[in-house]
């Protein structure tokens, strides 16, 4: 095709051919680098986040492969999964080309990450340093929008007994009775305790 200079009627096809080239599917492009089948043949570890969220989502829209699409989501969190978690299914859906089933799909595998994370820890981990006490209770107060108050119950090795939340409070308070706090403390015949304040 040819465009002569000065002729806007020919200039009306350049948006159309730009658009073609702009939405190349995902089964136009070589096997190895489609999603799915990289998985198979790479193994799931050399996938990108947005490869592994394109598999979630299965397609795009019109204008975006489900790849695209997955990085403009993520992108819109800088990257970060753990902000990514903390939308909604109706902030996911202002994306184009994502549903409600969509955007449940992503959640749920978040989700299940995150508790896939925490039965990795181990059931009665010993607390020498606060690092110790982070990787406990983050998968339980990481990401939440709310006060809550949590203590921790050691035994004489410094090893946890028991983790239990006691209060659950608003966005900028939490109320703790501190006689629960003992309570507990006797009934496991818990050495020492550490307590968990969770403040947004």
């Amino acid at each position: 095709m040819s465009f002569k200079s000065g002729k806007n009627e020919d200039l009306v096809y350049l948006p159309k051919i730009a658009k073609k080239l702009k939405k190349l599917t995902i089964k136009s492009w070589s096997l190895e680098d489609r999603p799915r089948e990289k998985l198979l043949l790479k193994g799931k570890q050399t996938l990108s986040n947005a490869e592994l969220i394109a598999i979630l989502i299965g397609s795009g829209n019109r204008d975006e492969s489900a790849v695209a699409l997955s990085k403009r989501i993520l992108n819109s969190t800088k990257n970060n999964l753990n902000q990514l978690s903390q939308l909604s299914v109706e902030e996911l859906q202002r994306f184009k080309g994502v549903g409600e089933a969509k955007a449940i799909s992503i959640l749920t595998a978040l989700e299940l990450g995150k508790r896939q994370f925490f039965e990795k820890v181990e059931i009665h981990p010993k607390i020498s340093s606060s690092k110790d006490v982070f990787e406990v209770m983050q998968p339980h107060i990481g990401d939440l929008k709310h006060e809550e108050f949590w203590v921790l119950y050691l035994d004489n090795a410094n090893k946890v007994l028991s983790k239990n939340q006691l209060s659950k409070g608003g966005l900028t308070a939490t109320l703790v009775d501190v006689r629960l706090v003992y309570k507990r403390a006797l009934e496991l015949s818990a050495v020492g305790i550490l307590v968990c304040h969770y403040a947004k």
